[in-house]
């Protein structure tokens, strides 16, 4: 597909922001920021709302399903949809129905009233917002950057949001702790209010409007063809989904099981969460200044210690070891998704992204629903320290077959030749040129998606 080049934004003199860091990256690096201080606060407060209203893990885990199977159903559809319309657009009214189920939940929870179903109903609704917030937002962070630098722009953009998840986590189980769960989910509300309005100032101007397509179904089948002709890309995701599903049921489920009836309560368990963020944060400096070559064959290695959080919770270990495994846990996933979304931006057209961002995450996600709605019964049938046990084995089986495959373990970071924006584009490039320096090329604009197309 050929579409104009936008035209060349210099950095300022005297910035000291790099050329990397454009308008759209600085408001999507601050929106994130704000949304990751409100959710995993909520996170644990939906967990006591639960307790309060005399749930028990059952309960607990029909609540985790009801907003993971919304996220399930509907992400192909966000996908599609955020390569047709702005993806913008949908950010902020995703943003703006998250707004709008927290402040009634918050209000639920405040007046005494909350129900199991009414909890149910309002996390859906925030799921479903988040189907469509996901695919539009990884396709437009990973098009807000371009050249040589991406990789450590996605380091940078990973810890400014792992390092409001620390403080998130850590403030939302004090704040649970001393003045309930209700407060902190109207602190939710509000953040995805001040986040829907900062992403509504994304400047869009220099993005070029997509050409017309076959319609939603059309757009999805090009997605699933992108999508299963790469080996390493299914072979990930299909890992991921029993991983993922995995640490939904120990996150949601097991862990404030775990710290209420071993660790003396929210608190601990929020200090735990809170040491994965700075376990992301140590991972994400790692990964700003460490560019392995064969990234995903390094990434995957790190995913191996995913599974200590899940084996420290079935011993149990006291509240020190448990937030140590957490630590390590943290460092290795974030040089896995440093790495993953450097081979997404390397290897997937830009006008695909948000497709094939709808796969990953549906894939990744796919078994969520099922394992926080049976995390409860497997409890009961098998006690929690086996059924942990065995999730943190079923992690180390599907990461040790993954390397199976030779793209993962071959795939390789290529030099990145800026495109340098001209009054056409170039249909193919001619033979023989050397590489145009990227110390010498004018800058290209971070904010001007599509501008340069990666190989596909």
């Amino acid at each position: 597909m050929n579409r104009p080049a936008a035209s060349p934004r210099r950095t300022p003199l005297g910035s000291r922001r790099p050329e990397w860091a454009g308008r759209n990256y600085v408001l999507l690096t601050a929106a994130t920021i704000v949304t990751n201080l409100g959710t995993h606060g909520a996170l644990i407060a939906t967990t006591w709302a639960v307790f309060e209203s005399g749930g028990d893990a059952g309960d607990v885990g029909l609540v985790a399903m009801a907003r993971f199977l919304p996220l399930v159903l509907f992400l192909l559809i966000g996908g599609a949809v955020a390569d047709r319309v702005p993806r913008h657009r949908v950010m902020v009214a995703a943003n703006a129905l998250n707004c709008v189920s927290q402040a009634v939940f918050a209000a639920l929870v405040l007046t005494g009233d909350a129900r199991i179903w009414q909890m149910m109903v309002l996390t859906a609704l925030c799921g479903t917002g988040q189907a469509f917030f996901n695919p539009a937002a990884e396709g437009m962070l990973l098009s807000s950057v371009s050249g040589e630098q991406a990789s450590r722009a996605f380091a940078v953009y990973r810890m400014a949001m792992h390092s409001a998840t620390i403080g998130g986590a850590a403030l939302g189980g004090a704040l649970v702790a001393f003045v309930g769960p209700g407060w902190v989910l109207l602190i939710d509300a509000v953040a995805f209010a001040v986040a829907a309005g900062l992403r509504a100032f994304l400047d869009v101007s220099g993005i070029p409007e997509r050409a017309p397509s076959g319609g939603l179904f059309a757009d999805l089948r090009e997605g699933w063809h992108e999508f299963v002709g790469r080996p390493w890309l299914w072979s990930i995701v299909a890992q991921f989904s029993v991983v993922v599903g995995l640490l939904g049921a120990v996150e949601s489920v097991y862990g404030p099981l775990v710290a209420r009836a071993e660790l003396g309560g929210a608190r601990p368990w929020g200090i735990a969460l809170a040491a994965y963020g700075v376990g992301t944060l140590a991972g994400a400096v790692l990964m700003s200044r460490w560019k392995p070559r064969r990234m995903l064959f390094v990434g995957t290695l790190c995913v191996f210690p995913i599974a200590l959080p899940s084996a420290a919770l079935a011993v149990p270990l006291d509240a020190v070891g448990l937030t140590a495994a957490m630590f390590v846990s943290g460092v290795a996933i974030e040089v896995f998704g440093v790495s993953w979304m450097t081979a997404l931006h390397q290897e997937i057209p830009e006008e695909k992204l948000s497709r094939v961002s709808a796969y990953d995450w549906f894939g990744s996600t796919a078994l969520l629903p099922l394992t926080t709605a049976l995390a409860g019964p497997a409890e009961s049938a098998f006690g929690r320290s086996e059924a942990l046990w065995g999730a943190a084995a079923l992690m180390v089986l599907v990461t040790a077959l993954v390397l199976v495959v030779p793209d993962v373990r071959n795939l390789t970071r290529r030099p990145h030749t800026k495109a340098i924006p001209g009054p056409a584009p170039t249909p193919a490039p001619l033979p023989g040129p050397a590489p145009v320096s990227a110390s010498t090329a004018p800058p290209v604009s971070a904010d001007a998606e599509g501008a340069v197309r990666r190989d596909g």
